[in-house]
């Protein structure tokens, strides 16, 4: 026979889940901003007590509405939120299996792709399905298995947020360890993610791979073209990371492949590619600037990796002198319209570093981008 004070508490229950249930949009809101206020980091046994041991049949609601609404909702960060808390409490591994058990992996990966919905609300997504990946390895292999890997890389190339960015690539960083099963698919993926359009997006993935390789071991080599075109970024992290993750690389079986396309970048085809800006710069940052060609940027970059690998390895130095990187570090020294490209080719080459280029006349120039060295 249940005490007085537990039936009090049950009819209080009773009332806020039919106050619930009736309740519209803009009511739903506000009973959505006093749970957050007031049930922020609690643990199952306090969502319990506060719900009279019913906590599960709110859950149960708000992952009912979250299916229902998902698409068009207007308080979607808040329900979200909401949701998290079940999600994070202490012991409340059944408030877990609760959500996942109405399709919640997979309302949260169609959210990423919803091009209408805010970056917040597709934020709060990322760091449920973070929750969900904390469970556990099996938890991790559901996310993978309901494509889960392409939908975040997606996300991870194409947000605006940095924060959003920063959450997705630690949540892809968790796929990829203590995931055996999927590990070399999220490993793909984020080699995906490298030509894309955002320096961050680049950056992060480039950190992400680097940790990565003492749990794939050898290296796709798919790996090569798209780590060459990173080189085309003008930002400074971007290049740092690229050459972070190549030291890397240079342990393992694709180390040939990537040195050859970046002696290969060292010599575009002038005619066709080295068309050199006349055009005034789309980027506001550089307005008024002679900006030379994407090319002319990877020339430089590949230009300078070169040297520092070299300097860091001798047997390197033997293979790239093997694939006459001289005369393509001869070459860039001799593009006079990307004085960057000449700086390190020059102290790759180990020449007076930083001085003699500038004093070349064009006819010099000529000859030496014409020069074909043959190395014995």
């Amino acid at each position: 026979m249940t005490s007085v004070k537990e039936q009090e508490a049950t009819r209080r229950l009773m009332v806020f889940l039919q106050e619930w249930d009736s309740a519209h949009k803009v009511a739903r809101s506000h009973i959505l901003d006093n749970f957050i206020k007031s049930n922020d980091s609690k643990t199952e046994p306090e969502l319990e007590l506060e719900f009279s041991q019913g906590a599960s049949l709110f859950l149960a609601r708000l992952a009912a509405w979250l299916r229902m609404t998902y698409s068009y909702s207007t308080c979607l960060s808040k329900l979200l939120r909401s949701i998290g808390i079940f999600l994070s409490a202490a012991s409340g591994h059944r408030y877990l299996i609760k959500f996942l058990e109405i399709g919640g992996v997979l309302i949260l990966l169609e959210i990423l792709g919803l091009n209408y919905q805010k970056e917040e609300d597709k934020r709060e997504s990322v760091k449920l399905l973070q929750l969900i990946a904390d469970a556990g390895r099996k938890y991790k292999e559901l996310i993978c298995e309901s494509y889960g890997v392409q939908s975040l890389a997606k996300f991870l190339a194409t947000s605006n947020s940095a924060e959003a960015q920063e959450d997705t690539q630690i949540l892809l960083d968790s796929l990829g360890h203590s995931n055996p099963k999927y590990q070399n698919q999220v490993y793909k993926g984020l080699i995906a993610v490298l030509p894309c359009a955002s320096p961050r997006a680049q950056q992060l993935t480039l950190q992400t791979l680097r940790v990565m390789q003492d749990v794939v071991g050898e290296v796709p080599t798919a790996v090569v073209e798209p780590f060459l075109s990173v080189l085309r970024s003008t930002h400074l992290q971007v290049q740092h990371e690229a050459i972070q993750l190549l030291k890397v690389l240079m342990a393992h079986q694709v180390r040939a492949a990537l040195l050859e396309g970046l002696v290969a970048l060292l010599t575009p085809s002038w005619r066709k590619e080295l068309t050199f800006c006349s055009e005034p710069a789309k980027d506001p940052a550089t307005l008024g600037l002679k900006e030379p060609k994407l090319v002319c940027t990877q020339q430089a970059a590949a230009a300078k990796i070169i040297g520092v690998l070299a300097n860091e390895a001798a047997e390197v130095a033997e293979e790239l002198i093997q694939m006459k990187v001289v005369h393509g570090l001869m070459v860039a020294v001799g593009n006079l319209d990307h004085v960057v490209s000449q700086r390190y080719a020059s102290i790759s080459l180990e020449d007076s570093p930083g001085t003699w280029y500038t004093k070349m006349d064009p006819l010099q120039a000529e000859v030496l981008a014409s020069t074909v060295i043959d190395i014995p």
